[in-house]
């Protein structure tokens, strides 16, 4: 079983993969795994990824969705004229 989640598999990664979580807000973290909420995709850590698995943080995830999108200008319509 491959362990990519460590060692030579992160090492191209920014900073080998540490940031800190968007929903846990914890620093210095491995944030590797990608969670899949609303149709958006995230990356957190470990725990993160177990606790969201079993039905935990939907709120924190949910906020974090939310807020990734009003950051994200939404693609304005073509003026009619």
């Amino acid at each position: 079983m491959s362990k990519g989640h460590r060692g030579k598999g992160i090492k191209s990664l920014v900073k080998h993969g540490r940031s800190a979580c968007p929903v846990c807000k914890r620093s210095a973290v491995k944030v590797l795994y990608e969670v899949t909420i609303k149709e958006k995709t995230i990356k957190v850590c470990k725990t993160c990824k177990a606790a969201l698995a079993h039905g935990r943080f939907q709120k924190e995830a949910d906020a974090v969705v939310s807020a990734a999108a009003a950051a994200a200008p939404a693609p304005e319509s073509a003026p009619s004229s």
